[in-house]
């Protein structure tokens, strides 16, 4: 790879750093004021893509939040959600559907069936792939997490007329389905 030549990326030598000029009014030694979500950039002028990812950011605080005092985390409930949705995964599947490094999907494995609520089956095929469902004390634990997710989401949806919440959720879909790698 080609390095950007000295002169592009280091000072001059003999010229002397000019200070650097007052933003819009501000004194130089004022901190910057970052703007609240919602305001400037972050709000309806922003990029689309960072509005997602401040939106995401924002809903799994919160659900990390509501699912503290029932020891889960939010990658937990996405695990065991698929779980008790597609029984059988294997973990590099519940990668796959969660959005999870093989390896953090490993971690939880590990920690949701220490703690007996799924379970490790080889599948009947392909010995070496290990599949996963809930246990009777996962699916309880999942109902537990999911009340609480619920009412998170019809806070999400709070103002939303049937029509604009289907089609915020179509336009979600298609953008998944559409950026993904064509791979």
């Amino acid at each position: 790879m080609d390095r950007k030549p000295a002169d592009i990326t280091r000072s001059q030598p003999g010229r002397k750093a000019r200070p650097r000029r007052e933003a819009a009014g501000r004194a130089a030694d004022s901190p910057v004021r970052v703007p609240a979500p919602g305001e400037g950039k972050r709000g309806e002028r922003g990029y689309l893509g960072y509005l997602l990812r401040q939106a995401h950011a924002a809903v799994r605080l919160r659900m990390e939040r509501t699912l503290a005092d029932l020891g889960v985390t939010s990658p937990q409930f996405a695990v065991l959600t698929m779980l008790n949705a597609y029984p059988g995964l294997s973990g590099a599947d519940v990668a796959r559907l969660t959005f999870l490094t093989p390896q953090t999907v490993g971690v939880i494995i590990r920690n949701l069936e220490r703690d007996g609520a799924i379970l490790m089956t080889p599948h009947p095929v392909h010995g070496r792939i290990q599949q996963w469902t809930l246990t009777a004390r996962g699916a309880t634990l999942l109902r537990a997490c999911r009340e609480r997710v619920i009412a998170l989401e019809k806070r999400l949806a709070a103002g939303l007329d049937s029509e604009a919440e289907t089609t915020i959720r179509r336009w979600l879909s298609n953008v998944a389905t559409e950026l993904q790698d064509d791979d």
